[in-house]
């Protein structure tokens, strides 16, 4: 482990041997089925942030003009790398590095000026920071950018003076979102979210063996299900929008939600952003929508239609995010924060709540009343 000032950061040279051992050790109990699309697709074993020391972390920094001391702390980020870094004037800035090859800088571009015009706006996001005319950066093989630290708690959602306040902060992120569409930013459907996460997830043995045929079924079943509900949406307006709107990229402080993460922001319906925050049986999602509604229609017309699209957005959720776990598994931080993921008990329990989505997707919609 490397020290740099107070904070012991473990470089991920050491996470991907650890990793390495651990694939060595799976393979010599036949139990490596998963790894199987890795080995393929990745015969060199080489991971996207290799080379991502902390030396590099601190260069890179300097490399902007920014004075850092040496003090590094590595904030819970999977997709990309993200680190708070203390300055030589007492102050910290958050550093995210971009994993490679996943956006262009179109694509960054697009996400930084979304972010800016809500900041200009009024709108508490946190923006990057602009350094002689640029908020995109480089740094050997990296793409990285600078933001200011924006301390807060998840809000309360129980709450329902904070739940009005996180809706209507939500509607007026969408009339900016509306004002105009993204060029270089995908647009939400069933196809991205759902059709390419099966098959990717079948086509490259991921599955354990006895798990394939329950879960290619199940999966068949929702898309069929799904798919015409998201074409009628196609029809509908559809704007830009945070994406990946969960609490946990939300930060409560002084009465106000502070937006963090647009890195998944993107064209699709505003109810993409709202359904995240439902919870409870369905009576209770009931009087929480009407809160949320009621708040969210001062600044922002909601389209009552699109309430049908809350468990297909659920589902395709679900089916996503075990594909993206699947497609990062040969960034070393994935086997270790996911170890059960090729195991049967994790593919039985994911079978099962596709299970429970097919039920509800046969439930009529929730209703604004």
């Amino acid at each position: 482990m490397l020290f740099h000032g107070l904070v012991c950061v473990l470089p991920e040279q050491m996470i991907t041997a650890l990793v390495r051992r651990q694939n060595q050790l799976m393979v010599r109990n036949n139990q490596a089925g998963c790894y199987s699309a890795l080995m393929q697709a990745n015969p060199n074993n080489t991971a996207p942030y290799d080379a991502l020391s902390p030396d590099t972390i601190l260069d890179a920094i300097e490399s902007v003009g920014i004075e850092p001391t040496g003090s590094l702390l590595a904030l819970n980020s999977y997709e990309n790398r993200v680190y708070q870094v203390g300055l030589e004037s007492g102050e910290f800035v958050i550093a995210k590095f971009y994993r490679p090859n996943r956006w262009t800088d179109e694509a960054i571009a697009e996400e930084h000026a979304y972010t800016q015009g809500l900041f200009d706006d009024e709108i508490s996001v946190v923006p990057p920071m602009q350094i002689d005319g640029t908020t995109v950066f480089n740094h050997g093989d990296f793409r990285f950018a600078i933001f200011r630290r924006q301390g807060g708690h998840a809000p309360n959602l129980e709450n329902q003076d904070d739940l009005e306040v996180l809706s209507r902060t939500i509607a007026r992120l969408h009339a900016v979102g509306a004002q105009q569409k993204f060029e270089h930013r995908i647009t939400l459907t069933h196809e991205h979210l759902g059709t390419n996460s099966r098959n990717f997830l079948l086509e490259n043995n991921f599955l354990p063996l006895e798990m394939e045929e329950a879960y290619a079924s199940v999966t068949e079943h929702l898309l069929k299900h799904i798919e015409p509900m998201m074409s009628e949406m196609e029809n509908l307006p559809s704007i830009r929008i945070h994406g990946d709107c969960h609490m946990g990229n939300i930060l409560w402080r002084g009465e106000t939600p502070h937006f963090v993460d647009f890195d998944d922001c993107l064209m699709g319906p505003p109810i993409q952003d709202l359904w995240m925050l439902l919870n409870g049986d369905r009576a209770e999602q009931t009087g929480q929508l009407a809160t949320i509604l009621d708040a969210y229609n001062d600044f922002y017309d909601f389209d009552v239609r699109t309430l049908k699209l809350i468990e297909p957005l659920r589902t395709l959720r679900i089916m996503y995010h075990a594909a993206w776990i699947a497609r990062r598994w040969e960034d070393p931080a994935f086997p270790v924060a996911f170890p059960t993921f090729d195991s049967v008990n994790y593919w039985s329990y994911h079978v099962l709540a596709l299970r429970e989505q097919m039920s509800m997707l046969d439930e009529p919609p929730l209703m604004y009343l």
